[in-house]
């Protein structure tokens, strides 16, 4: 059954005007849902009970139970949520000086086969739903109320390639982002992808304001290949036409997101391919310490390699950020937790 999350807000007005009743009801609905944040549809007392039993009848009223939570002595909170049909998703609380963070997951498991990452160590199973994206700002947002705190911003950056599930990523967020839904502004929304260009393209023609992230980790085609195989469908030149695309139409500053790993990328070659690829361009990059993964062979750069390798970009004039690490007491890498427990199991 779907479940009442799954609708968008002009889904839900399309559902009443079928049932002969008014649109108007459809703010009510929101309301209570993402600003009252109920849980059953009784709750819903300025709503008639004829309506409630439509409702009842035709959509359930989901939520996650949590299986696991893991807290950093930073502040940071993976939940790893089970899903109605036993699959395992994470989704991770993040604090920072501007506020809170949630990176959400849009797969259970992922099949970009990136070979850093802990996500691709389980294949996809399925896409989400919808409601099961919208549930997990949902249930950090209810995690946050018991002391009257409020989400920030929103990263769909945790298990799974977004662009892999393009709609119900897009009508989440549509949720997400509804003055009637949960209200988290437009430019507080980014989606990374790993670069499906097709997607990207598809997405441009959104004209949507959400901030678009990619997962690059290197400007070499070849070193590209061996850590991600989408660079073998998508070679970097095609991924660059997609995003010229993109920027024509948005002229929105892309973001580059770059992992370093120790002794592969990071190197004053790597700086100079980074600097060629973004010639001109209007982006930044944000460097990644690498959260190693046990069953990985890669390993973190130092503090100090760290820092030389955003030094050589910056004195190569390039914008750049330096992500401070979090949550490395608390399986950090995204689909490292979910991982654990399947195994354990």
């Amino acid at each position: 059954m779907t479940t009442i999350y799954d609708l968008t807000f002009n889904e839900l007005e399309e559902y009443l005007v079928n049932k002969g009743l008014k649109p108007f009801r459809a703010k009510q609905i929101f309301k209570w849902l993402y600003e009252k944040r109920i849980h059953s549809f009784e709750e819903m007392s300025d709503i008639s009970k004829s309506l409630i039993d439509e409702l009842k009848k035709d959509f359930s009223f989901e939520e996650f139970k949590e299986k696991r939570r893991q807290v950093s002595k930073d502040g940071t909170i993976k939940f790893l949520f089970e899903l109605n049909d036993g699959t395992l998703i994470e989704t991770v609380l993040m604090v920072f000086d501007y506020g809170y963070s949630a990176c959400i997951s849009s797969q259970v498991g992922c099949n970009m086969g990136c070979k850093f990452c802990a996500s691709g160590l389980l294949k996809k199973q399925r896409d989400l739903s919808v409601g099961e994206i919208v549930l997990q700002v949902l249930s950090l947002q209810r995690h946050l109320d018991k002391t009257n705190e409020r989400l920030d911003n929103i990263v769909v950056m945790g298990t799974g390639e977004p662009f892999d599930n393009y709609d119900n990523v897009l009508k989440a967020l549509s949720i997400i982002n509804s003055p009637y839904g949960l209200e988290i502004g437009a430019r507080h929304i980014s989606i990374s992808t790993c670069g499906l260009a097709p997607k990207i393209r598809q997405f441009a023609n959104e004209k949507v304001q959400y901030n678009l992230a990619i997962s690059l980790h290197s400007a070499n085609n070849e070193l590209r290949n061996e850590l991600m195989p989408i660079n073998k469908a998508y070679n970097l030149e095609e991924l660059m036409d997609a995003l010229e695309y993109y920027s024509s139409l948005n002229n929105r500053r892309l973001t580059f997101e770059y992992l370093l790993i120790k002794d592969l990328n990071n190197s004053s070659k790597d700086a100079d391919d980074l600097a060629h690829y973004l010639k001109g361009k209007n982006a930044y990059i944000n460097l990644i310490p690498y959260n190693e993964v046990k069953e990985n062979p890669y390993h973190s750069t130092s503090d100090e390699e760290t820092l030389a390798f955003y030094d050589m970009l910056k004195k190569r004039g390039l914008a750049v950020t330096l992500r401070v690490k979090r949550g490395v007491d608390i399986d950090a890498a995204c689909g490292q937790l979910r991982a654990k427990e399947i195994k354990n199991d």
